[in-house]
């Protein structure tokens, strides 16, 4: 079992991507560190698999108030065809969690709205979306 982005690479076509929306989310936001490998290996962390995901995270140096959050858990769902190198992107699933668990949820399926306890700012919101678009943009829609 895989969780970790990092560990999904299986070709040029993976280097590029991953690279790619990492640039995209320093670009999103600049003071954060990513992590291409969020998970670890223990029972807990077995819970959140789910088959054809690449997992990356970003930090925050501290408390974002406008995110709600400390951290960021992007999932992103892919189809991986044997036919073609590169994966395509299905949907994109990102949480906005703390030490305290996810405080919100912003799935690309239906509306797009964002669900949880403690929802970002509007303006986060808006910034959240248009990241997802963005990473649609990188991924060939074949």
């Amino acid at each position: 079992m895989v969780l970790n982005a990092a560990e999904q690479v299986e070709n040029i076509c993976y280097v590029e991507l991953l690279a790619s929306s990492g640039n995209l989310l320093k670009n999103y936001f600049p003071g954060a560190s990513i992590d291409f490998s969020p998970w670890r290996e223990d029972p807990n962390t077995r819970l959140w698999y789910e088959d054809d995901s690449l997992d990356l995270a970003i930090q925050f140096p501290g408390w974002s108030p406008k995110l709600q959050c400390r951290s960021l858990l992007i999932q992103l769902r892919v189809l991986k065809d044997q036919s073609k190198e590169s994966p395509r992107l299905l949907g994109v699933i990102l949480r906005g969690v703390t030490f305290h668990g996810e405080r919100w949820r912003l799935a690309t399926i239906g509306d797009w709205k964002l669900t949880g306890s403690h929802l970002p700012q509007s303006s986060a919101m808006e910034q959240l979306q248009s990241l997802c678009r963005d990473l649609f943009a990188l991924f060939p829609s074949d």
